[in-house]
């Protein structure tokens, strides 16, 4: 069941918790990117073997299979994933930029210019569901800045196949290349490169705490989005709200995964008590019942706070990936919200209308990192230079200043560097 807390009275510490990792998997993670470097393929195919239960002719999916895999999905799914695809692409466009250039009266020119990162990795997750929709929320941006590559890895189903809606999702949103292989492995993979895997730029998209770990630890050579961590929703609701409703929000986040969060912060303690019973009548409806309970009892809470406005403070230390505002003029309230991944705005937006098909990315900053981190964009896939042309006048006229600067930190190397080209030959 899930717990009842109330503020001011339970300590703020447990008010405050997140989830705990449940293992440090760092050092595992070191050993499989260690071996995939050195060994390449053979370790990819071992641990696919290993994990996946999987053994694939080729580790690459062939253009029979993507086409196997069109003519598998309904046709009511491809459209829908099509609809989704528009309203994802639509929202991102407008995040497309120029860069901007300066000319100053003195002859100097300077400017920033914006270039897509060339050869991108998408990582999506195939553990314990496929995810058709990450493809979509990671492809399309990068397609819109206009990366050169798109590789993508998945671990493949048993039969050494990977999920047909995947492939549907990853032919819509023009995924360049897809090879079979998830976990620590395929990360390493995009890293370093195989004698198959082609080596990438960046690696973006979700995974589990292995996926997690070796995205970190390859940063540097490549680099990453965000350190991915456990999903997690926030709900801030009133006392008008409908207790089955907000049970059934909460619960569409716990199904994901154990080590998924959902919290209700509400004014009022009979819509606490009711949520907490709707759940308990709703988690049999579920096919992943097991999950979302463990995810519940776990990892879930209802605090019953003083106010909303306490409620917001609240949801601001927590930094949420996904926040829900079920309240009667949600605008009200969004201008005070500062820390949040994606926010919900009314009894009308739940977040699985995000995690598929509103527009809005669905890779989100988590674990609290909202306080700094922001929604994968087409900026995560743009790259910017700077340029910087001086006439010689122009360097003259400001030479000495900048061999002060230079002195000033004890430089008489860019000291000299700026005077050997003034008139004067100092």
């Amino acid at each position: 069941m899930m717990r009842i807390l109330q503020s001011g009275r339970d300590p703020e510490k447990e008010i405050l918790a997140r989830p705990k990792p449940v293992e440090d998997v760092a050092e595992a993670v070191t050993e499989i990117l260690r071996n995939v470097k050195e060994n390449g393929d053979l370790a990819l195919r071992e641990y696919t073997l290993r994990f996946d239960g999987s053994s694939p002719e080729s580790l690459e999916v062939g253009s029979e299979e993507i086409q196997m895999a069109l003519e598998e999905v309904t046709p009511d799914f491809l459209a829908v994933l099509q609809r989704a695809a528009d309203n994802i692409r639509a929202f991102h466009l407008p995040q497309k930029r120029e860069g901007y250039r300066i000319e100053r009266p003195d002859g100097v020119i300077l400017g920033v210019r914006i270039t897509p990162i060339e050869k991108v990795g998408l990582y999506v997750p195939g553990g314990t569901a496929p995810y058709p929709s990450t493809v979509l929320m990671d492809a399309i941006p990068a397609k819109i800045a206009g990366c050169t590559e798109l590789v993508m890895v998945t671990p493949p189903q048993k039969n050494g196949r990977v999920a047909s809606s995947i492939l549907a999702a990853a032919q819509i949103a023009g995924v360049d290349r897809i090879y079979k292989v998830g976990g620590a492995q395929a990360i390493a993979a995009l890293a370093y490169g195989t004698e198959t895997v082609p080596k990438v730029d960046k690696i973006v998209g979700p995974g589990n705490a292995y996926v997690a770990a070796a995205k970190k630890q390859v940063y540097g050579t490549v680099s990453i989005d965000a350190e991915a961590g456990p999903s997690e929703v926030l709900i801030i609701a009133d006392r008008n709200s409908e207790p089955a409703e907000i049970a059934a929000d909460l619960l569409a986040q716990a199904e994901h995964d154990v080590m998924s969060s959902a919290i209700l912060l509400t004014d009022s303690e009979e819509l606490a008590r009711n949520v907490q019973a709707e759940i308990e009548q709703q988690l049999p409806l579920l096919k992943r019942e097991k999950i979302a309970r463990a995810s519940v009892e776990k990892n879930g809470k209802i605090i019953v706070t003083q106010s909303i406005t306490e409620a917001v403070d609240i949801a601001n230390i927590l930094a949420p990936e996904h926040l829900g505002l079920c309240v009667e003029d949600p605008f009200v309230l969004l201008d005070q919200v500062k820390n949040a991944g994606s926010i919900f705005l009314g009894r009308n937006a739940p977040e699985p209308l995000g995690d598929y098909y509103a527009g809005p990315n669905h890779t989100l900053p988590t674990g609290g990192t909202a306080r700094f981190g922001s929604p994968l964009s087409v900026d995560d896939f743009i790259k910017k230079s700077q340029y910087t042309f001086y006439t010689r006048e122009a360097l003259n006229a400001v030479a000495d200043e900048i061999a002060l600067f230079a002195e000033a930190e004890g430089l008489t190397g860019h000291a000299r560097s700026v005077l050997s080209r003034s008139e004067e030959k100092r």
